[in-house]
């Protein structure tokens, strides 16, 4: 009878450990489907006013999702009167240039750092990662004068020598390294290969979720952003897509063009980040999540 009553009372407990946790899931499912609601309602307005040719800047009562009168007409014009296509040309090519350039560098430097042993490399890390602390705002007039004497305003080479000194990626790249063996790098110099053969053939190889997740911060910040361009750019025929929006803004803004226009051209903008943070999004946890691991 006791060892009846015992296991009675444990297959009670095991019952209410259940049901707690699943009621545990529950509310938290609950939490991230409102979360998720609210992270994307701003989106769904913003489609809303897009496709909406005659869209103002007010909730239209009584509320509605699903414009009136719907029509793609916003997105013709705003194709025409920012020359789109044209933007996005400009703006893929720094943001390829960059990339490039930029993870690339990263990544030598982060194996330079974490392979080979250079003499007061912890020290050369933390000064490169103080650099950090200064706010990108404080470069730009260095910036604007070294470039104006070295006549590159107006070229992209005035954003690819930038992209040379990565620091953040210098840093995840390091970070992710120091989690793959070192003997790889020995047995292979062994074997009779080079420093840079041991980069490319190996590690370059195996950090392929570290440079996924390098090529997407980096094109969201070169396509999301603006001061920079604007300060080193000055021909409308170059100029990039946060531009071209700005300039159909302040127009929106004195009255010259409706809301869905301005609407329009952003959901066209944000397209292409969509498509590169869907097509890499899956590397990403693994290489933050990798580059904390220390072996």
């Amino acid at each position: 009878m006791t060892m009846m009553s015992t296991a009675t009372k444990t297959g009670v407990v095991l019952q209410s450990r259940k049901k707690v946790d699943r009621l545990g899931r529950l509310v938290t499912l609950l939490f991230l489907f409102a979360g998720g609601v609210m992270i994307l309602f701003p989106f769904i307005v913003m489609l809303s006013i897009s496709f909406d040719k005659d869209a103002i800047f007010e909730f239209p009562f009584p509320f509605r999702l699903i414009p009136e009168h719907l029509s793609f007409e916003n997105f013709r014009i705003a194709i025409i009167n920012t020359h789109m296509p044209r933007l996005y040309v400009n703006t893929f090519m720094i943001a390829v240039g960059v990339i490039v350039i930029s993870t690339f560098s990263a990544l030598l430097a982060g194996y330079a750092l974490s392979k080979l042993n250079v003499k007061g490399g912890k020290i050369i890390l933390l000064v490169v990662l103080a650099t950090l602390m200064i706010p990108s705002e404080a470069t730009l007039i260095p910036l604007f004068m070294l470039f104006k004497k070295l006549q590159l305003i107006n070229t992209y080479w005035a954003f690819y020598l930038p992209a040379i000194a990565n620091i953040f990626g210098t840093f995840l790249a390091k970070q992710f390294m120091d989690g793959i063996p070192g003997e790889l790098r020995e047995a292979a110099i062994i074997d009779g290969a080079g420093e840079f053969q041991c980069f490319t053939k190996i590690y370059f190889a195996l950090c392929m979720p570290i440079v996924a997740t390098l090529i997407i911060l980096t094109f969201l910040n070169v396509w999301n952003s603006f001061l920079f361009p604007l300060i080193m750019l000055n021909d409308p025929a170059k100029y990039t897509i946060q531009i071209g929006i700005a300039l159909l803004n302040a127009r929106t803004q004195t009255g010259q063009s409706p809301p869905g226009l301005n609407m329009a051209a952003t959901v066209l903008s944000i397209i292409p980040v969509l498509l590169v943070y869907l097509f890499f999004q899956k590397y990403i946890i693994q290489s933050v999540a990798h580059s904390g691991i220390k072996q």
